[in-house]
């Protein structure tokens, strides 16, 4: 755990490096595109350029335009910075889309405003425009609130494993209009590990369906449970000790940190504390044909919960094999 943690952190602090490289550059060029705006529209009230015509108050506006709107995308960058230094690792990704987004409606409302002078046409044409474009791009507005929400309700996160209708995967990128989801399971595969293939779904889903987190921000554990199936003439005792032990070895001692957790959740809920109180937790259950079906839950990562189910059955197994006097399988045709 201590290696991956070293990792992560490495990993940060690279991106930190890239990210402040990249910021000086885009910072060169705003203030040199300020600069240069702003000499443009200098030069343009000068009289010399009354050749122009009309174009010249055209271009003088634009420029003085193009100078606001480079010093707002600045302040944008600016605040991406900050929000890169004081901000946690899910809600960076968030804060820098909001961020983008008001510096571009800003930038609008500047080019409108220099552009346009008779406020009132503009203020026409502008709802005549959203009127149209209102009633064209249904959907896109829609998934676009649907970003809004996923902002402000936070119901999925970048990295979070969630599962939206038949959609099933790791979030890897949240825009204004859509989610990609690196998908796990699928068509080809019965297990939980990634399939390799990409899914995108509009955000508006999340108003029209229910979201799945496996990856919930105060918890970011599921339950697993794996059943093993034993005669009725087997050593109950002795399969549910062997099969306690491992899986208590297999996960370590970070699944009673985690028991500790949901335990401090659950204790002002209506959930019973007494449910949770010792795991790996074994349960019987009689088959419809002739044998037992023991069955122990356990807290796992979701990401990790098909690498530690493999691990606990073939350990299992091999244990239980070893005590054939003790243990005995269903043969035949009572498989």
């Amino acid at each position: 755990m201590k290696i991956d943690q070293n990792q992560v952190a490495d990993a940060d602090n690279k991106e930190s490096q890239i990210k402040k490289q990249n910021s000086f550059i885009w910072f060169g060029t705003y203030i040199t595109i300020s600069l240069l705006a702003l000499t443009a529209y200098i030069l343009f009230r000068l009289h010399i350029f009354d050749l122009l015509g009309t174009y010249r108050l055209l271009l003088q506006r634009l420029s003085l335009a193009t100078f606001f709107a480079v010093v707002v995308l600045a302040l944008a960058k600016f605040v991406e910075v900050l929000i890169h230094k004081k901000s946690g690792r899910y809600s960076r990704y968030n804060l820098i889309h909001f961020t983008r987004l008001v510096s571009i409606i800003l930038v609008a409302i500047i080019f409108i405003s220099f552009l346009f002078t008779n406020w009132y046409a503009a203020a026409v044409s502008l709802g005549l425009i959203s009127l149209i474009l209102g009633f064209a791009l249904q959907n896109p507005i829609s998934s676009f609130i649907g970003w809004i929400y996923i902002i402000i309700r936070n119901p999925y996160r970048i990295g979070d494993r969630i599962q939206i209708n038949d959609f099933k995967g790791d979030v890897i990128e949240i825009g204004y209009l859509d989610t990609t989801l690196w998908e796990f399971g699928g068509d080809y595969l019965s297990n939980d590990l990634p399939s390799g293939r990409l899914i995108r779904f509009p955000n508006s889903l999340v108003l029209q369906a229910a979201v799945f987190n496996y990856s919930w921000e105060n918890f970011e554990y599921i339950w697993n449970q794996i059943p093993f199936y034993v005669a009725f003439t087997s050593d109950l005792d002795f399969v549910a000790t062997t099969i306690r032990r491992i899986t208590t070895a297999e996960l370590g001692p970070q699944m009673t940190d985690n028991i500790k957790n949901l335990k401090e959740m659950v204790k002002n809920s209506p959930v019973d504390d007494l449910e949770i109180k010792e795991y790996p937790y074994i349960t019987y259950n009689i088959n419809a044909n002739t044998w037992v079906e023991v069955s122990v839950t356990y807290l796992v990562s979701p990401k990790k919960a098909s690498r530690f189910r493999t691990l606990i059955i073939n350990k299992t197994l091999a244990e239980l094999n070893k005590a054939p006097e003790k243990v005995l399988f269903p043969k035949g045709d009572s498989r």
